[in-house]
């Protein structure tokens, strides 16, 4: 098994389609890293776009699946081949997506943790806080 995962923006607003009775959702992610270019020596971007399909009736997420949006998506490569218009044969890849988390948003700076329901999948949300949360100092108090 070959198992992928992401962490990027959303490259546009997710979409939402019924397809032979079956609900998938279909996204981008932009995933950006920073290298050196070897004839200059300056830092350069390389971004790679991931196109995500999930398949699932647990559709409370798309509509935090917004362009701009920061998500971790892992899940199973998925290739197609296709013919183009001028008759040149193509592969495309897809991920499809087992388990998408919310990390946050480009636009208004929010954090959506799997804990709060936003994060769907088959595994189990992380604990996350921020320095805003309240921490239960009484934590420490117990006999074990």
């Amino acid at each position: 098994m070959i198992k992928l995962q992401v962490i990027g923006n959303l490259g546009r607003d997710c979409t939402v389609n019924n397809v032979n009775g079956r609900t998938v959702i279909n996204f981008s992610v932009a995933h950006t890293e920073r290298y050196r270019d070897s004839t200059t020596g300056e830092m350069k971007p390389r971004t790679t776009w991931v196109e995500c399909a999930y398949w699932t009736d647990k559709t409370a997420i798309a509509p935090y699946l917004k362009k701009g949006s920061l998500v971790y998506a892992e899940g199973n490569p998925d290739t197609r081949t296709y013919q183009t218009q001028d008759g040149n044969n193509k592969t495309s890849l897809t991920l499809r997506i087992q388990n998408v988390q919310l990390l946050g948003s480009r636009n208004n700076n929010e954090s959506h943790s799997g804990d709060s329901g936003t994060g769907i999948g088959n595994d189990a949300a992380s604990n996350t806080h921020s320095a805003s949360d309240p921490v239960d100092e009484g934590a420490d108090d117990l006999p074990f």
